[in-house]
């Protein structure tokens, strides 16, 4: 196992660690919890910096990043419903768009080949950061309550932008295997396979 893939599932095993310091009332556990999940948020950037800087990009990582990524934003944005601080209903699309993406990767792998995270994606994630920090610490400093909800805003809008963008993608890909199949299909008629033949008997 290499150090990358390490790091991702550091970042898995931070998932339970992080829900547990939200939902747990403290005098100082959502700076705890703050400071946990973005040491987890770190290390979605060091591994992919990793894995390029060392000739270390394996299929395994390709599709194991994705989903820390997603065990980890979809755990805190649901103990941020718990805890009152988010309407339900827009973690509902942000972790069923996470779903619906790592479903679609299964079956573009199951297809043979990889949908690897797209610029969008990796831009919301950072929007998706930021606001889990800024709505996390919203009790404390309640003066972050409008940029907490403008951020979440704009993580629901890409969230969907970019499940279009990967369908899109996936929708493209599958047609174009289609279309190369059909073209690269040759049909034998009755009679053809045997005119070499013919040809090599006369040839002697």
């Amino acid at each position: 196992m290499n150090l990358p893939i390490s790091l991702t599932l550091l970042r898995i095993f931070f998932v339970p660690l992080v829900v547990v310091l939200l939902l747990t009332k403290g005098e100082t556990m959502d700076l705890w919890a703050v400071a946990v999940f973005l040491l987890a948020a770190v290390t979605d950037l060091l591994d992919g910096y990793l894995a390029r800087k060392r000739g270390q990009i394996t299929t395994l990582g390709i599709l194991l990043d994705p989903i820390a990524d997603k065990l980890l934003v979809s755990a805190a944005f649901i103990s941020l419903v718990e805890m009152g601080l988010v309407p339900a209903w827009m973690v509902v699309i942000i972790v069923g768009r996470e779903f619906a993406v790592s479903g679609l990767r299964s079956i573009a792998s199951a297809e043979g080949y990889v949908l690897e995270p797209s610029e969008l994606g990796k831009t919301k994630m950072v929007f998706q950061v930021v606001a889990i920090t800024v709505l996390a610490l919203e009790p404390r400093f309640h003066a972050l309550h409008t940029v907490g909800l403008i951020l979440l805003w704009v993580v629901v809008l890409s969230a969907v932008v970019s499940a279009v963008q990967y369908f899109w993608s996936f929708w493209k890909r599958l047609d174009e295997r289609v279309k190369h199949r059909n073209k690269t299909h040759v049909v034998v008629l009755p009679g053809e396979a045997k005119e070499p033949e013919a040809k090599d008997v006369a040839a002697h």
